[in-house]
């Protein structure tokens, strides 16, 4: 490869595929107040929601620090496979509960599911070498299955402006919806409670307020 084309891949990853992770990922979380979660699927969908930014936030920061090898190219790859799984699972908890999923949010779905993959191939693309390695099980590379922090460290200025970016558009959005249908579900407790004479909650309800 080519020094140019390496260094355009690499600034697509950095300034490109990542800070636009933080687009699509704001816009579901509209979607999701906009439809009120917290009075239909609420704190279990929210904690899927969780499960899926860690799924994909953890092989990122990994890959920020750590120099690309075998090990990282595994996480990322479980990781990419995981989270897909996941994303079945929570729409399947949204349409479940009568969260109503509409197009548009299911084409906000696209991006997210679609930017780990172009990530990871990019990824690839650029350490070839790794992915053999990876292929042969990381025969002959002492620092195959271990995390080896980067020869040449990411700026600084890069790191805290992805920092920010994650707290900003990602983790306060999605603290605030988690927050949010737990004291939905309270609420709801708490109702039931002060009211002897209301019916009993239907199992098909209490079974997606966890």
């Amino acid at each position: 490869m080519s020094v140019d084309v390496q260094d355009a891949t690499t600034r697509y990853l950095m300034y490109g595929v990542l800070p636009g992770w933080f687009v699509p990922g704001l816009a579901d979380w509209a979607m999701h107040r906009r439809t009120r979660i917290e009075e239909t699927a609420g704190t279990r969908e929210s904690l899927i929601h969780c499960l899926m930014m860690t799924e994909v936030g953890v092989p990122i920061a990994l890959t920020l620090v750590c120099e690309v090898n075998p090990l990282l190219l595994a996480v990322q790859l479980g990781s990419t496979a995981a989270h897909e799984a996941t994303a079945l699972w929570d729409v399947r908890t949204a349409v479940r509960s009568g969260r109503e999923v509409k197009p548009v949010e299911q084409h906000i779905h696209s991006f997210l599911e679609t930017l780990p993959f172009a990530a990871l191939a990019s990824l690839m693309c650029l350490h070839p070498k790794q992915v053999r390695s990876l292929l042969r099980g990381g025969r002959g590379d002492r620092s195959a299955w271990r995390l080896v922090p980067r020869r040449h460290p990411l700026p600084r200025s890069y790191l805290a402006g992805i920092a920010v970016g994650v707290a900003a558009f990602v983790a306060l959005p999605y603290a605030e919806e988690l927050l949010r249908c737990v004291r939905a579900s309270w609420g709801r407790r708490r109702g039931r409670g002060a009211d002897p004479d209301s019916s009993p909650p239907n199992p098909s309800e209490e079974r997606f307020q966890l």
